[in-house]
């Protein structure tokens, strides 16, 4: 079945000021049966909160990985004029406000945290602190986003794998239960809207409409 006919993609820029006005006019305009969301409930509760962890809270390997990942979107943020999260959490408003219901639907953030740590190579786990590190400093932004996609693929296979490729078929599969669970209410031709960050639009779309063909 091509789930498509059912779900309607939104990719965002997580620090875009025009994604969240784009989030919120496809909810309004469209009036779906149901809002996704790329959250799982601990980074909605972590959004919401304003809470922000500090490097004196770092614990673990995969806490560093999170702080400066984090810090490195708050920069993005302040250059671009928005806080990261903020089309998500707008999409979460704008639904509830019009009473319709809101799924996370995201792979659990601790989960992707330790495939990282697992899985990958030393020589990419230098890399990426390096270059963490350097956008911190306030270098390697890319405003050209298929042009910085292309290149992270290309110098962090595994990572790109496992921060994109695999959280697609999560999303995905998350999604079709959505759909699944609104026709078993008896709504026959649902309509999903499915909040995602651009760098997983097309790999769920492909994903979705090839489905259940794709081994997953």
């Amino acid at each position: 079945m091509n789930y498509l006919r059912f779900i309607r993609i939104i990719g965002t820029m997580h620090v875009s000021p025009q994604s969240v006005e784009d989030v919120r006019k496809a909810i309004l305009e469209l009036k779906p049966n149901a809002v996704a969301v790329e959250l799982d409930p601990d980074r909605y509760l972590s959004l919401i909160s304003g809470k922000k962890m500090g490097i004196f809270d770092v614990r673990s390997g995969g806490e560093i990985l999170g702080y400066l990942l984090a810090k490195v979107e708050e920069k993005a943020g302040e250059i671009f004029g928005t806080p990261p999260g903020k089309e998500m959490l707008t999409a979460i408003e704008t639904a509830r406000k019009l009473g319709i219901p809101v799924y996370f639907v995201d792979e659990h953030i601790s989960m992707t945290m330790e495939r990282i740590l697992q899985e990958i190579p030393p020589r990419e786990k230098f890399l990426l602190t390096a270059d963490l590190v350097f956008s911190l400093l306030g270098f390697g932004y890319e405003i050209d986003f298929s042009s910085a996609i292309h290149e992270f693929k290309t110098k962090y296979p595994v990572l790109y794998r496992v921060l994109v490729e695999d959280r697609n078929k999560v999303i995905a599969k998350n999604l079709v239960k959505v759909v699944e669970n609104l026709r078993s209410i008896g709504i026959k031709k649902p309509l999903l809207l499915a909040v995602l960050g651009w760098g997983h639009e097309k790999g769920v779309e492909r994903i979705l409409n090839s489905w259940p063909s794709l081994r997953l």
